[in-house]
């Protein structure tokens, strides 16, 4: 069963508080983007010849963090599910209505996704990374809630939890800490030579 209606929440951030950081349920612009750098460092250097998939992109900011430090990827394809978001998605960004949970995925060379996943349930965040991590040929790096599981709106995770699932996947793990309190980025990244679980 779902943690809290998902459309619902994000329809009423959006309206309060406009196409903002805080519209898509972040703290603030700056906390945001503070995630995003950890993304962006987690891969590769070049993006130009590559394909990023967003999974829950919100509003494609994270299109235009790559836009503003002169990394766009060859092709961006943001995925989202709240209609709004879709409509108001920033200049640019290709997004597509899509429910990663359910939805067939597009093929990408890395999946990324920062918060679309602080409110499904645990088993819905398994089933999430892991769907994105079989779409994406050589990664997915995402952002989750660091804690101990708690009765919340919010799903948290330990990253020796998360650290766990990527051996169980057999991908290279790499996971950073202390940027934010409360949150960490993870990396799942197949080898050249695996093939996608």
């Amino acid at each position: 069963m779902p943690r809290i209606d998902i459309d619902a929440f994000y329809r009423h951030a959006l309206e309060t508080h406009g196409a903002t950081a805080e519209g898509v349920q972040w703290r603030s612009a700056r906390t945001q983007w503070q995630r995003f750098e950890i993304l962006r460092r987690l891969l590769p250097e070049d993006l130009s010849p590559l394909v990023v998939a967003d999974a829950g992109c919100g509003l494609a900011d994270f299109h235009a963090y790559l836009a503003q430090n002169g990394g766009l990827p060859g092709q961006y394809i943001g995925l989202e599910m709240v209609e709004p978001f879709i409509r108001q998605a920033r200049p640019g960004a290709q997004v597509q209505r899509c429910d990663v949970l359910t939805d067939p995925l597009p093929e990408a060379d890395y999946y990324v996704c920062s918060g679309a996943m602080n409110n499904l349930t645990r088993e819905e965040t398994d089933r999430f990374i892991r769907r994105c991590l079989q779409a994406a040929s050589r990664g997915f790096v995402f952002n989750l809630l660091k804690g101990r599981p708690r009765h919340s709106i919010f799903n948290y995770f330990l990253p020796r939890e998360i650290r766990a699932l990527g051996e169980d996947l057999g991908v290279r793990v790499e996971i950073v800490e202390g940027y934010l309190e409360n949150d960490f980025t993870a990396a799942f990244l197949h080898s050249p030579t695996e093939s996608v679980p």
